[in-house]
């Protein structure tokens, strides 16, 4: 074996690792049971499966699970006992002096004696198999094929006696081992006739060759009675893998090269076109760069022009807000002493408000007092004016009284008056001589008349008559 035949072939390895879980996966094993019968199994394993159903079905009362996949409870006492079987397993059931058994087929129940009975219970469900089969092709390569083989078992009356299900742990391990067995076989035989090619490219053949083989062993050739009385379910190829790693990497080599070819072409192409768009890329790039420049100078110009705007905007509006502030300080003075004189203003008119209803007040106490005056003039006219005519009337009548009385009494009064008349005429400096006569005296009349005479006589700037 070359060096490079001896380098691991990762992919081989990682393919048995798979198989490898696979196949402890699909293992049924009980835990519960296997760690029940764990202390015994030295002991089960030195005995026969007849000793150690035996030991299972020993006499006394109570309920027990027998060893093994299958969970076959046995209830009852010493010789009357019931064997209850579940529905997914076959059982057969004999009896000592019998040539056929008492009871066969899926999930049957019985009752049993254990003195002179026997039975076997076997699991019910599909099987699989899994296969590793090295094989020689036709190149005399080695080859590992990875496949599996499901089952079934079909006819129980005949699989229970040509079949080995003494095992009571796992009673279709010598049934799966004589038929793993025979498939690989029959994988070998197959791989044998092919090339290293045809096996990694189409592995129907080898699943037709392998299916025939195993239906014609299991279920017999044309419905004949030599079968086992099993039923292959499916056969599948999983895997092909060559063992050699050179032989491996020469077979991906055509591929890879072909592969290695298009892609060092699509390479190229992409490298030319990369270089293209690179030219193109970098003549927009420049072309881009030149006019990012391009506004960049403008939109610094702009940003000074903007910046000077702003600093002058800001200058003025400094200006206008000291101007302003002083302006609002001004007219807030101003609109200050406006108040104060409003106020001033308002307290003058409010005063001269007061000094005018004062004045009017007075005035109207004036007024009512002059008219009080007024009225009481009037009254003192209107009485003075009444005792006037009171006088007048009194003088009227007095004058209609005295008209109406005689001269003789005319004379007398006058003659009663004279002295008082005389006592308030002025002492004459001179003496004259007035004469009434010619008038009639028996009246008022002619009496006045005679009277002004003498006045008028009297007065010092008169002619003396």
């Amino acid at each position: 074996m070359s060096a490079a035949d001896k380098g691991s072939n990762a992919y081989l390895q990682q393919v048995v690792a798979q198989q490898a879980v696979l196949e402890d996966d699909l293992r049924a094993r009980r835990g519960a049971a296997a760690a029940g019968a764990a202390p015994a199994a030295p002991a089960a394993r030195r005995a026969s499966p007849l000793a150690k159903r035996e030991g299972a079905l020993g006499g006394g009362m109570g309920e027990k699970l027998t060893p093994g996949p299958v969970d076959v409870r046995i209830t009852g006492f010493w010789r009357w006992k019931n064997v209850l079987v579940p529905p997914n397993a076959f059982v057969v059931h004999t009896r000592r002096g019998r040539a056929t058994p008492l009871h066969i087929g899926l999930g049957v129940s019985f009752r049993f004696n254990p003195a002179i009975d026997s039975f076997l219970v076997v699991p019910g469900a599909t099987q699989t198999i899994l296969i590793n089969a090295y094989c020689v092709c036709r190149e005399l390569q080695g080859v590992l094929v990875q496949g599996y083989v499901q089952w079934i078992i079909q006819d129980f009356g005949t699989a229970y006696r040509k079949l080995d299900f003494s095992d009571l742990d796992d009673p279709m391990r010598l049934v799966n081992l004589q038929l793993r067995e025979q498939a690989e076989a029959a994988i070998k035989d197959k791989v044998a006739t092919m090339g290293v090619l045809d096996v990694l490219s189409d592995k129907q053949p080898i699943i037709e060759e392998l299916t025939a083989r195993l239906r014609a062993v299991a279920e017999g050739e044309d419905n004949s009675d030599q079968g086992l009385g099993l039923r292959i379910v499916t056969v599948q190829i999983k895997e092909a893998v060559v063992s050699s790693s050179r032989l491996w990497e020469n077979l991906q080599k055509p591929y890879r090269s072909e592969q290695g070819q298009i892609a060092r072409l699509a390479e190229l192409q992409a490298e030319e076109a990369i270089a293209q768009r690179e030219m193109a890329t970098e003549r927009l790039k420049e072309t881009q760069r030149l006019e990012y420049e391009r506004e960049l100078a403008e939109l610094r110009a702009r940003n000074e022009a903007r910046l000077f705007d702003t600093q002058a905007a800001e200058r003025l509006r400094r200006t206008q807000r000291e101007h302003d502030d002083a302006r609002a300080v001004s007219e807030l003075e101003t609109e200050t002493t406006l108040h104060a004189l409003r106020m001033e203003r308002e307290r003058h008119a409010e005063e001269a408000e007061t000094g005018r209803l004062r004045i009017e007040r007075e005035q109207e106490l004036k007024r009512l007092e002059l008219d009080g005056e007024l009225e009481l003039a009037r009254s003192q006219a209107q009485s003075e004016h009444e005792r006037a005519l009171l006088d007048v009337e009194r003088a009227r009548l007095r004058a209609d009284i005295e008209n109406q009385q005689t001269p003789a009494s005319l004379q007398a009064l006058l003659i009663g008056s004279l002295p008082e008349i005389m006592a308030k005429l002025p002492k004459p400096a001179e003496v004259r001589t007035v004469s009434i006569n010619g008038t009639d005296r028996t009246t008022v009349s002619g009496l006045l008349a005679e009277i002004a005479t003498v006045v008028g006589a009297l007065r010092p700037d008169q002619p003396e008559s």
